[in-house]
């Protein structure tokens, strides 16, 4: 390959965006959505709606402001029944953040008048945020056998969700933990997903389009999984006094790597994780079979640390939020706590998409670097050897 030119593989430290919406020092372990810590919005006991209306307008709503912008984000609790046909009629062990790109690029099929525009963008946004509640509400109650339903307002968007999801009134302590993993989850920067949504809007293609495309990238397991996929090791293991041993046999001498440990940004721990780590042991504790999950986490946690440590790697938001998943109640299965995930990422895709149609629109149309033959003369089909 030509050695003159080079590439970025992955488009590691590549920045295709200004912002002004989340910033992170992966060395400090800092991250900051519009200025503010997240360790800060959730101890100041912040609404999940309070987030989203700072990643759209830039600044945190007043009380009048807050609930004007609710009423906004609930009209898109009711989706139109094509929608729900959507995910009705695919089988229910489907993989659910594929049910949710089905669900939302149906509604990318019927928009037809979709416009980018200043005034009403941000309208647009807190509806689909509506949206995406109800279409996840539905996905993961057809994987449940359970009938079609649609949230309903309430004091909260995460009470709305959960109550609607699960078919009764959630408590306290299931909402407040869901308020807290849909805020923690809000955006990352431009992970894969985000620029995959970027990618399609720069297209002047409509802001479901771009969810879709988003979806579809986090549906990868390089991307999405990971909370699933570290819930699965801890079942592996089965008891906190087969840790070391698996440790031993499976990441040490089987070169295995430890799920939910390490991130492409963070080179320490991720703040993220800490939060999630403290929720999991507080709803885990009234569920012995979810606690002894979390007490397995923390030995490999342990071990992981003193290990990885000290090449920077360390748990990822994902590695306690499954176990926070589980004690909410959602089980683990058709991979639904990536499907989660994207509940709460939906905010930050659709404020990135706008930051980006109305400062710095450009499509984004990379080149490649060719390393094939140099010219040849084509040979019609008769006269090859």
């Amino acid at each position: 390959m030509p050695e003159t030119e080079e590439i970025s593989k992955g488009l590691e430290d590549v920045n295709i965006k200004w912002t002004r919406l989340t910033t992170i020092d992966g060395n400090k372990g800092i991250l900051r959505y519009g200025g503010y810590s997240v360790e800060d919005i959730i101890a100041s006991g912040a609404q999940d709606e309070e987030i989203q209306y700072l990643f759209l307008y830039g600044n945190l709503p007043t009380e009048q402001e807050l609930r004007k912008y609710k009423e906004t984000v609930q009209k898109g609790y009711k989706i139109p029944d094509f929608v729900i046909n959507a995910i009705r009629q695919l089988p229910r062990e489907s993989d659910s953040v594929a049910m949710q790109m089905a669900a939302v690029a149906a509604m990318a099929a019927s928009e037809t008048k979709f416009k980018w525009n200043k005034d009403t963008d941000r309208d647009v946004a807190a509806e689909m945020i509506g949206r995406m509640s109800a279409i996840t509400v539905n996905v993961y109650r057809h994987i449940m056998n359970m009938p079609a339903e649609l949230p309903k307002p309430s004091d909260s968007y995460a009470e709305s969700f959960l109550n609607a999801a699960f078919g009764r009134k959630a408590t306290k302590e299931e909402i407040d933990a869901m308020n807290t993993a849909l805020i923690l989850y809000t955006d990352h920067e431009v992970p894969a997903s985000t620029t995959a949504g970027l990618v399609a809007v720069s297209t002047l293609s409509d802001m479901y389009s771009g969810i879709t495309a988003a979806l579809a990238a986090l549906k990868g397991p390089l991307h999405g999984g990971a909370a699933e996929a570290a819930i699965a090791q801890f079942d592996e293991i089965k008891d906190p006094s087969a840790v070391e041993k698996w440790f031993n046999d499976n990441i040490i001498n089987g070169k295995k790597r430890l799920m939910g440990f390490g991130h492409r940004v963070y080179k320490t721990y991720d703040p993220r994780a800490k939060i999630f780590k403290g929720i999991a042991e507080k709803l885990s504790s009234k569920k012995p079979e979810v606690h002894k999950i979390y007490e397995i986490a923390t030995k490999l946690e342990d071990l992981g640390v003193k290990t990885f440590g000290s090449k920077g790697i360390y748990p990822n938001t994902d590695y306690f939020s499954g176990i926070v998943y589980m004690s909410i109640g959602f089980p683990l299965r058709n991979n639904i706590y990536t499907a989660l995930f994207a509940l709460s990422r939906v905010t930050g895709w659709q404020a990135h998409f706008i930051e980006y149609v109305e400062e710095q629109q450009r499509l984004i149309r990379p080149r490649a670097v060719y390393v094939g033959p140099a010219e040849r003369k084509f040979v019609p089909i008769a006269q090859r050897k």
